[in-house]
């Protein structure tokens, strides 16, 4: 009975601690990363942005992100696909007087800000040139069979008279 006695006031003490809003947060480091929110943002707009977690949105947009390190990357069609890394960071700012708690870790950067270059256009000449034209190989001609020719007709009798008759004199 003694044992029942002391758990129950046991857990209602705790159970009264928790509401207190002085007390600080209980967190254990080293037990997983905590879910953190990213902001997402590329010059274009629209752009696909994949995390190395699996996760992707069209930019502007926020993702939870559990993990301490992580790579987006952005990509968009007519543009360079841009990779940045994200890693955890401690908080430079020192601890709470009040309550002696020190700042959470932070995420760098946050918001992830890309502005994305387009792709290099080829060169005009090369857009409009057709294909050089091929060029046939010279074929060797075969003389033509020789057909018989009719003989020359004999040539006709000179006119006996000039027409017309010279004038008298």
């Amino acid at each position: 009975m003694k044992r029942t006695v002391v758990i129950a006031a046991c857990g209602l003490s705790l159970a009264g601690c928790a509401g207190l809003p002085s007390m600080p947060s209980f967190s254990m480091p080293g037990f997983g990363p905590a879910t953190t929110t990213i902001q997402f943002e590329s010059e274009p707009a629209g752009a696909e942005a994949r995390t190395s977690t699996g996760q992707t949105c069209r930019t502007p947009c926020a993702q939870a992100i559990a993990s301490n390190e992580f790579t987006v990357a952005f990509s968009l069609n007519g543009y360079q696909t841009q990779t940045v890394p994200v890693r955890i960071s401690s908080s430079t700012e020192a601890v709470d007087p009040n309550t002696g708690v020190a700042p959470s870790p932070r995420m760098v950067p946050n918001p992830v800000y890309v502005e994305l270059v387009a792709n290099p256009a080829p060169p005009p000449a090369a857009r409009r040139r057709a294909p050089p034209p091929r060029q046939q190989q010279p074929v060797a001609q075969r003389p033509a069979p020789q057909q018989q020719q009719p003989a020359p007709a004999a040539p006709a009798p000179a006119p006996a008279a000039a027409w017309p008759p010279p004038p008298s004199r």
